[in-house]
């Protein structure tokens, strides 16, 4: 292996890139519905790798895991801030109690077993699989005043720990929220979902890329006027509960201009759009239906909007439609409500949120009113504004650098935690004022992607030779300890939105409890058992608040142990 040696040595960066195409090779395989993922396997990768000797800057170290906390905090920014309200206090009891409950269980486990820092805060990483504890437990320890040698140690037991404990993480939540907690309730995800639909009256199936249901939601047809001759448009629009609309008339072979008086007449041809529940008892009324016709052909647009109208943040959807004129409302449809990259029921009980993504289906100029009226349209767009990146970075590391210290005990941001914050603030920020800030969504998830899988490839290279040699000594005890901080916490959680917050329902309190412990792999389980959306909801608060409170999770692990 000595060549390759020579070559990291001339050219460390290789290595680093040669452990991000290993890891993520590795983390596409699949044991049934588990997945390792790109960033676990990174690091295993790295750390064989680290075995040929090679040490990267940690410089570089810093900056990728700056530029990916940031991105978190920037996308989490508008829905963690609007999750902060009374409508929301049962999901932000689940996912502080969370929290709290895996820090406490953290810093018991290490004062028992006498772990070190390092270990201890790996343990909360793998253990509740959130890998950004590594960056913000690293920055605390650099924070310490620890000689430089003990500092590394620590450093690359953070790593060990992560890497032994993640497995169990990934798959101890699915278990729990997928497998334990309907048995534990006694009840079933599915019917529990189907309930909470009927209760509220509707429900959007959920699917997959590149899948669409074979009946869609939204129709257009085509008429000629037979049965409803001497009817109005306004007839036929109100008689279909202005669920369709008429968006063209021909008469004679020419356009006719389409008002809520004109009057329909025998071999009119009309082109009516709407929802297909509507559509169909109100083609019964009007006459025969035609395949096609010259000058009916109509071109209609998706257009993404969102929402941040004053004064309607967390009211039901239902009665937001209720205050809109008619006029205002006229043609524009709702196809699909996005929080946090997740499809919501589209139910008239379901509050909206500023930040929420709204598609509206209709013609160009329907859309563009409706987009207007909700907040502003987002535009999809392949710059980003690097002036308000690179501030909001900055400020996040300047925060990184303040230190308090609660009798001997020092208290950190840290470089992660400070940019994190900022990242919020500024992507919160950013909704309330569209014109600054740009960050499309695909830059902002490829700083998330390669930011983290970089950072956590870095740790392992630099400190993979000292890694193994702890595994073999201590290995089996930190994968046990791990289990103990995957399970525990999740346990004490459900039993606390069982009988505390009064969680009735199965398919809710499995999507709190998932968001609680930001576990993706456990979320993709609860919905497809439960063939629902309906358990997004209270998941998508509970996840934006975990992303932040479990990554704080790394400087208290550091500063109570």
């Amino acid at each position: 292996m000595d060549w390759l040696h020579a070559i990291f040595q001339k050219s460390p960066e290789s290595a680093l890139f040669l452990s991000l195409a290993i890891g993520y090779a590795i983390g596409k395989l699949t044991l049934g519905k588990f997945q390792l993922g790109g960033v676990a396997g990174s690091l295993l990768a790295a750390v064989i790798i680290s075995q040929v000797g090679v040490e990267i800057d940690n410089g570089v170290k810093a900056v990728m895991f700056a530029v990916f906390i940031y991105a978190v905090g920037y996308e989490s920014g508008p829905q963690f801030f609007n999750s902060l309200n009374r409508n929301s206090l049962r999901e932000i009891a689940m996912a502080v109690f969370m929290a709290v409950a895996g820090l406490v269980t953290v810093v018991v486990l290490a004062r028992i077993f006498g772990l070190d820092k390092g270990i201890a805060a790996g343990l909360a990483a793998g253990g509740m699989t959130q890998s950004a504890i590594i960056g913000t437990a690293g920055d605390a320890i650099t924070k310490l005043g620890l000689p430089p040698d003990q500092v590394k140690t620590l450093q690359a037991n953070v790593a060990i720990g992560y890497a032994v404990t993640y497995v169990f993480g990934s798959l101890g939540a699915i278990i729990v929220c997928v497998n334990i907690l309907p048995r534990f309730m006694g009840a079933d995800l599915k019917s529990d979902a189907k309930k909470v639909e009927a209760a509220m009256h509707g429900g959007l199936p959920q699917f997959g890329p590149g899948q669409a249901g074979a009946l869609p939601r939204l129709v257009g047809r085509l008429f000629r006027v037979t049965a409803a001759a001497g009817k109005t448009i306004k007839d036929i629009e109100v008689g279909g509960e202005d669920l369709v609309t008429v968006e063209k008339l021909q008469r004679g072979g020419k356009p006719i201009d389409v008002t809520q008086d004109t009057v329909l007449e025998a071999d009119d041809l009309v082109l009516l759009v709407g929802r297909r529940d509507a559509m169909v008892p109100t083609a019964l009324v009007i006459g025969e239906e035609v395949a096609d016709a010259e000058g009916m052909g109509m071109v209609m647009q998706t257009r993404r909007a969102v929402f941040t109208r004053h004064g309607l943040n967390n009211k039901p959807l239902g009665e937001i439609v209720a205050n809109i004129s008619r006029e205002m409302r006229h043609g524009v449809y709702l196809e699909r409500i996005e929080r946090y990259d997740h499809a919501l029921p589209i139910l008239p009980d379901l509050k909206l949120q500023h930040g929420d993504i709204i598609t509206f289906y209709g013609t160009p100029a329907d859309t563009k009113r409706a987009a207007q009226r909700a907040g502003y349209e987002l535009v999809p767009s392949e710059k980003t504004d690097f002036v308000y990146f690179g501030a909001g970075v900055l400020v996040g590391l300047l925060i990184g650098l303040l230190v308090v210290r609660i009798g001997s005990i020092p208290l950190t941001l840290g470089a992660g935690g400070g940019a994190l914050l900022s990242g919020l603030v500024f992507g919160w920020a950013r909704s309330k004022h569209p014109m600054y800030g740009a960050m499309p969504t695909a830059a902002c998830q490829l700083l998330k992607d390669f930011g983290l899988a970089a950072f956590v490839a870095i740790v392992g290279i630099n400190s993979g030779l000292q890694a193994v040699d702890t595994l073999r000594h201590s290995g089996l005890t930190i994968f046990l300890l791990g289990a103990v901080v995957t399970l525990l916490p999740l346990f004490l959680t459900m039993l606390f939105g069982r009988y505390v917050l009064k969680y009735d329902n199965a398919a809710l309190l499995a999507g709190a409890l998932a968001g609680s412990r930001s576990a993706n792999p456990a979320f993709g389980g609860i919905l497809d058992k439960a063939e629902s959306p309906v358990p997004t909801v209270p998941f998508a608060i509970t996840y934006a608040l975990a992303n932040v409170l479990l990554t704080l999770l790394g400087p208290l692990v550091v500063g109570f142990v």
